[in-house]
């Protein structure tokens, strides 16, 4: 019997022990989701409060237009983001962290700031795993 068929939890200890089987897959996608470093920043960045795609384009460093647009509507499907088009001319479209994305804000703005902190010590860690 896989893990997907049987009942109940799957881990016997740990943060997992309570999920029941039947949810892991699904909490595995949300954590693919959230996880991911444009959807992060993204979140990080809309902190501050709502922004136009441009302006989104901008502080998040390296992101391309497709990757942007991929990720806000992402967010936007899973409630942690609002896009709201207001109907003026030009058109102006305005993304916010929805209520849900704001409950995240904390753990991610948390795991952001820790990569800061410890991006140079990472570093010498891989160029001395990778050094013969």
């Amino acid at each position: 019997m896989d893990a997907a068929a049987r009942p109940g939890p799957i881990a016997g200890r740990g943060p997992c022990a309570g999920i029941p089987a039947e949810q892991m897959d699904f909490i595995r996608q949300v954590l693919d989701r959230v996880g991911d470093k444009w959807s992060m920043l993204v979140i990080v960045v809309l902190e501050g409060g709502p922004l136009r795609y441009t302006d989104l384009l901008r502080q998040v460093p390296g992101i391309s237009q497709r990757m942007l647009t991929l990720t806000v509507r992402q967010l936007q499907q899973d409630g942690l983001v609002t896009r709201t088009a207001y109907a003026e001319v030009p058109p102006r479209v305005e993304y916010a962290l929805a209520p849900l994305g704001r409950s995240l804000l904390e753990t991610v703005t948390s795991l952001v700031r820790w990569a800061s902190d410890h991006h140079q010590e990472i570093r010498e860690h891989r160029a001395r795993a990778t050094t013969p």
